[in-house]
Parts: C-alpha cells; structure tokens; sequence
C-alpha cells in the first residue's frame, strides 16, 4: 500500500493506493464516458477495501472514498473495474467497460459524511476534465440496475452534485404548475418511454422505474406516477437525451 497526492481539477485529495487484482483491461478499446456512484454497505472503509481487493469477491471499484475524505485508489482510470454488474445505461450493456466506480464507505443507512461529499466533488471534477465526461453521465448504480441495486440511496445528496455541474435535476420550474392528480394508466407507458429515453433502459418494469426515479429525485414521495413525475423526467429528457454523442457497445 502506497500513499501520495492526486490533484484533480486542481485540487489537492490525501491519497492512498491500494492495488485491487480484480481488473482487466476495457473491452473493444472502449474508454470511460459514465461514472457510476455505488456505497459500500458494510462498517467501515477498511472492510470494503479487503473486499473490493479479495480474487475470490470478483468486485473492484477505481475509488473508495472513506468516511473522513480519504481516497483509495484501487484500480487505473484506464482499466476495467468490476463495480457495475448486470444492468445498462442508455445503449450501453456493457458498463464496467464504459465506467469510473466510485465506492463510498457508508452502511446505506447514515447520512454521507460532509468531508466525504467534498472529495467526491473534488475527484468528479479531476474524472470530469480528464475523460470528458457529461453531468448527466454520472449515475447511481440503482440508475443503471433498478430493482438489484438501491446505492447510493436516498440519504445522496444529488441536488448538490448538479449544483456544483457534476450531475443533473430537474429545473425548478419542472412539475411546479403541475397537479398531483391525474388519469395513470396512460401515464405510466409515457413515463416508461421517457425514462428510457433519459438512460434508464434496464427494465421495462413500471414500478421499478417510478421507484428509481424517485429514489433519486422525489425521495419522500410515495404513491402512483403523477403528473409531476411526468413534468420532471420530461425536462431531462428534453436537456439530457442519454445517447448524444454515445457509441453503441
């Protein structure tokens, strides 16, 4: 294990790499244009990492962010982490291929810890500028697996990410004039479609759309699609159609 500094976007993160085994190279010479945010759901950074470099788990991630900022880096940029699993993004089936991993130690049941959200952004911007990578291609692993995977959760503070231009919400004006009431049959074939068209194409499942959209972006919000689900994944849509510039693999 070796330690030293990375700078980011200019930015200065306490480092330590700890080489993971679980990796190869990237398929058909792809290169990443996704980041995938996943928690680690287990009791400490520590754990994960004996984890995330075991051969016998057959997981990795490219980082693992510990509770108080630290960063282990555990596999290259340029190489094929084992993070994503079965799941798809807009055309793409072969995420790991296509991908950063981001791991961030946390149970799934507390809140993200504040030093920890400052390096995430800090190393998104330094992923960001290095690859190329659009905010809307910066997902969770329940964006890109609804119904296997639930990480990072609803206690992940996207708003923040899109905030700071390193992820995406819906504008404020998205659902604001909408009503809560509204015929559903019809809705839910709509809403399907634009969430495909967004990225989520894992699933034709209604409920396990509706569950992921809202796990990310209306949290608190139980009950059927309503017309401000519509409003608010018509706007991504309309500004983030998932597959522009995006090969097909």
């Amino acid at each position: 294990m070796g330690s030293g500094a990375l700078y980011p976007g200019g930015a200065e993160l306490r480092l330590t790499t700890r080489a993971s085994p679980n990796c190869g190279p990237r398929r058909d010479g792809a290169t990443p244009d996704i980041v995938v945010i996943h928690y680690t759901a287990m009791t400490s950074a520590q754990a994960a990492a004996e984890t995330l470099c075991n051969t016998e788990t057959e997981v990795s991630a490219h980082y693992l962010i510990a509770e108080d900022g630290e960063v282990i880096s555990l596999v290259p940029e340029a190489l094929r982490a084992w993070h994503a699993g079965a799941g798809a993004w807009g055309c793409v089936t072969d995420v790991n291929s296509r991908s950063i991993g981001i791991e961030l130690a946390n149970t799934g049941f507390a809140p993200f810890a504040a030093a920890q959200m400052d390096v995430l952004t800090a190393l998104l911007r330094g992923i960001k500028a290095r690859w190329d990578i659009r905010p809307e291609r910066v997902i969770g692993h329940s964006d890109m697996a609804p119904g296997r995977k639930i990480d990072p959760g609803v206690r992940f503070d996207w708003r923040r990410l899109a905030v700071e231009g390193l992820s995406v919400w819906p504008s404020s004006s998205a659902g604001a004039h909408s009503s809560e009431e509204g015929p559903q049959g019809a809705d839910d074939a709509r809403f399907a479609a634009l969430m495909a068209a967004f990225g989520y194409t894992a699933t034709t499942d209604h409920a396990l759309l509706l569950k992921s959209f809202r796990m990310r972006f209306r949290p608190r919000h139980i009950g059927p699609c309503d017309t401000v689900d519509l409003a608010m994944i018509t706007d991504l849509v309309n500004r983030f159609p998932v597959d522009v510039n995006a090969a097909v693999a």
